[in-house]
């Protein structure tokens, strides 16, 4: 059984010891962190839904991180005012329903902090290159099946681990140095990706980590006190499931609603699912009363407002499931929100995700991410063969950054250092780097 003093252990990966601030805590700064850090940053122009857009008012990754957040710290807060006054123990040690809001607020503030270029289809992009072209294929002969899994089913949220714990600021003394608490939280799929998804699992649907980093992820479970499973799987942190909550909600509720802005979704199909979501039976007559951009901002806060209330009260009904471990479903799919939110997703499918600009962007995005990718391990094999080579290799050499060219002579870590590079890259930075390689456009 996990306890919640060890669950939100305020030390941190890879910094003896703890450093409270008065006026603020050690997840606040956790918070502030990520938010300073330039692959936050970059997340402005990164894929949410409509790559490369061009509207004012579309969401990008860095805003839908941010709506996450501000939805992770209210359950975070609604859920740990009733803990600590359930668990007495928590109090006594010095915790607060902040400080459990701020847990939550800060993972869900990095969860897509590894998204590659063009959101998950880049993901899609990197796996398939790996796998079905010969030039990717080839580059994993001699790996191990754990290392080749990790190119083989490239995932934004083991890269996100990464960015944490070991690329963003000290490379072999934790990255960003966050608590075990945010850390544990942060990683919605405890598992290695070579082995396979375990039927029923939620937490075992993809894979949070890659090879490299597995000591890092056992350092995170151990001090959080994460069950473990056995070969290479942990239990999830209860909070796992709250970030995962969050991350839902919004998706769900506002990649509709963007599809609205975008001329994509009806006002009036949007108006109708969102209505099965409220719980307030004025609710319908207030956004009849108003114009349709208030009306949508009105029902879209509602809505969330519920599916929030409703979370919040159902992981406090399976929280005694959730500490033994054997809590394996999203919290969403068990609220009375569930249908309409299932809805909503199934409308953005339909009617979004499916949309020409979206699908021509990523399409495009399969070949720039894969031409990245074999012209720079070209360009590190080279280097760490110690030859001259082709002017062409030495000028893409020149445009990998120091600390990406450190591992040239390992094969694996070699392959890491340009996912790590090319996976951090922009959407415009990628194909601007892209066009560049093959001369359909100048610097300058």
């Amino acid at each position: 059984m996990m306890t919640w003093p060890q669950l939100l252990s305020r030390a941190r990966l890879g910094k003896p010891g703890s450093r409270e601030e008065r006026g603020r805590s050690e997840f606040q700064r956790d918070f502030d962190r990520i938010v300073f850090s330039s692959p936050f940053r970059r997340l402005q122009d990164k894929t949410q839904v409509f790559p490369l857009a061009q509207t004012d008012y579309v969401r990008t990754r860095l805003t839908h991180s941010l709506e996450a957040s501000c939805v992770g710290r209210s359950l975070g807060t609604l859920v740990g005012a009733e803990l600590i006054t359930r668990h007495p123990e928590l109090a006594a040690a010095g915790f607060n329903e902040a400080d459990l809001g701020a847990v939550v607020a800060a993972a869900c503030l990095a969860h897509d902090i590894g998204n590659p270029p063009f959101g998950h289809a880049g993901e899609a992009a990197i796996q398939e290159w790996f796998l079905h072209d010969p030039r990717g294929q080839r580059r994993l002969i001699g790996l191990t099946p754990q290392q080749r899994a990790d190119f083989e089913r490239f995932e934004g949220n083991a890269q996100g681990f990464r960015i944490l714990c070991r690329l963003q600021g000290e490379p072999e003394a934790g990255g960003m140095r966050l608590t075990y608490a945010t850390l544990a939280a942060f990683t919605k799929y405890p598992r290695a990706a070579h082995l396979p998804v375990a039927p029923g699992q939620v937490s075992s649907k993809k894979h949070g980590f890659f090879a490299a980093d597995v000591e890092l992820f056992e350092r995170v479970a151990e001090a959080t006190g994460l069950l473990a499973r056995g070969d290479g799987r942990w239990a999830r942190h209860p909070f796992a499931f709250l970030v995962e909550a969050a991350d839902d909600i919004c998706y769900r509720i506002i990649d509709a609603e963007d599809g609205v802005h975008e001329r994509l979704i009806p006002f009036e199909l949007l108006r109708e699912l969102l209505l099965t979501i409220i719980d307030d039976p004025q609710a319908a007559r207030r956004a009849d009363g108003m114009p349709q951009a208030k009306a949508v901002e009105y029902l879209r806060a509602a809505a969330m407002g519920a599916a929030i209330r409703q979370v919040t009260a159902h992981f406090l009904t399976v929280e005694e499931a959730l500490l033994a471990g054997e809590y394996e479903r999203e919290l969403t799919a068990e609220i009375p929100a569930q249908v309409g939110l299932a809805q909503l997703q199934q409308a953005a499918r339909e009617h979004v995700y499916t949309a020409r600009p979206v699908l021509e962007v990523e399409a495009a995005g399969f070949n720039v991410l894969g031409e990245l990718i074999d012209r720079f391990v070209g360009a590190l094999e080279q280097m760490a063969e110690g030859e001259s080579g082709q002017q062409r290799h030495r000028v893409h050499l020149g445009l990998i950054p120091e600390p990406y060219r450190q591992a040239e002579q390992d094969p694996y870590l070699r392959l890491l250092a340009v996912t790590d590079f090319v996976s951090g890259m922009t959407d415009s930075s990628a194909v601007a780097t892209y066009q560049r390689l093959l001369g359909i456009a100048l610097p300058g």
